[in-house]
């Protein structure tokens, strides 16, 4: 699932082509988008923004898109083309998919993983804003603008944000109860972070993940703080996780996955100089945890 990096880095990609484009048509395969076409068509897009894991394009007519890419989806910009039926075949499990649109620029479109289209946005420059799904378990809805806030009412500050300081960060987890790795992803506590930056995060801060923040000293915390940013900038450096099938806006591929410290790194040894252990991987909380077991300090 893409995450805070993977999210800003689409995000980011976007705002360099989206806003002042008016959307001139809309195409879906997936039933639940069919309602999107009358809420968008001739709006204007104002702006693109983040909120954790959420990408927000703001129209005209006071109404935004909200979208969640969830586990495999990815939106993508550039030109594509409309493949008529005559072209495509009509069993829907191909090799190549069920085939309706084809990328024509730029070229890392073309990557195989980017070629599971099922939402269209047609754009005023000719070009177009698509979702890429393998699985379709993306979320796309339109929301009034002035309830963006009562959205995320609910959902923990962000990790960049600049009030998002130690204290804070003590507090909440503080009063959180539950294994750390398993708080590091609640996106009610702190927003954006994942699966695997979660792993990441713990590595560098050396805490075990299913140590429990009620047991967690300062200075522990403090590790765990400190660590954060500088996960999340080095991910975002390396333009994201395409540890599977995430590419960023233009179809590209991140290149952290190859500088992980833990996360898919089962049986690997640590990167951490001289600690000479082997990374290990346990289910917390019904996700999966790599972890070091000689560094990362033990639960128990």
């Amino acid at each position: 699932m893409p995450e805070l990096p993977e999210v800003h880095i689409i995000v980011t990609d976007l705002k360099k082509f989206l806003p002042g484009l008016q959307i001139t048509d809309v195409w879906t395969d997936i039933p639940k988008f069919k309602k999107i076409k009358k809420d968008v068509i001739k709006e204007k897009i104002l702006k693109v923004e983040r909120r954790g894991k959420n990408i927000l394009i703001g129209l005209t007519g006071g109404k935004t898109i909200l979208v969640h890419q969830k586990m495999t989806g990815h939106l993508l910009y550039g030109k594509y083309k409309r493949i008529s039926n005559s072209q495509f075949s009509i069993s829907k499990k191909t090799k190549e998919g069920n085939k309706k649109w084809e990328a024509v620029e730029p070229e890392d479109l073309k990557d195989p993983l980017n070629r599971f289209i099922h939402l269209v946005f047609s754009l005023s420059s000719g070009k177009h804003l698509a979702l890429c799904d393998m699985r379709k378990f993306a979320k796309v809805i339109i929301i009034p603008t002035e309830k963006i806030s009562k959205e995320f009412e609910k959902m923990g500050p962000e990790p960049f944000d600049k009030n998002f300081n130690f204290k804070k960060f003590f507090e909440i987890m503080k009063n959180k109860g539950g294994k750390i790795k398993s708080v590091l992803m609640d996106q009610n506590v702190i927003a954006g972070i994942g699966n695997i930056y979660s792993d990441e995060i713990l590595w560098l801060a050396g805490i075990h993940p299913t140590k429990k923040t009620s047991g967690l000293k300062e200075a522990e915390l403090k590790k765990i703080y400190q660590s954060i940013r500088p996960i999340l900038n080095k991910a975002i450096g390396a333009r994201g996780s395409s540890y599977i099938d995430y590419r960023d806006a233009q179809g590209k591929r991140g290149r952290y996955q190859e500088m992980q410290y833990a996360y898919g790194l089962k049986g690997q040894k640590c990167k951490k100089r001289g600690c000479g252990g082997i990374i290990e991987k346990i289910v917390v909380g019904s996700r999966s945890a790599h972890f070091c077991p000689k560094h990362q300090i033990n639960y128990k």
